[in-house]
């Protein structure tokens, strides 16, 4: 399997992308964390090709990131923008 995220790793996330280390609900937090994990998957998948387990978790999260995509966009279309451009998505 890929990477575990360590603790550290996850506060660091939710304290760049979510305002705060214990914000872990906000939407641009989780974004980002599964934006983290999509990376390393897609990493794994690329040494592994036929681990079917991890590719199906890649595409649920890639599934789960595009409705709080949509969700963020909805809200705030400004933010949304923002958000793509700090983690280099939509190149």
């Amino acid at each position: 399997m890929a990477v575990y995220l360590t603790k550290e790793k996850v506060q660091e996330i939710f304290k760049e992308f979510g305002g705060s280390e214990s914000n872990t609900g906000s939407a641009k937090g989780q974004i980002a964390l599964f934006t983290y994990r999509i990376q390393s998957l897609s990493e794994h998948l690329q040494r592994n090709k036929k681990d079917h387990s991890c590719r199906r978790t890649l595409l649920s999260l890639v599934g789960k990131r595009k409705r709080l995509l949509k969700f963020v966009a909805e809200r705030d279309i400004n933010e949304y923008r923002e958000l793509i451009e700090r983690l280099g998505l939509r190149k």
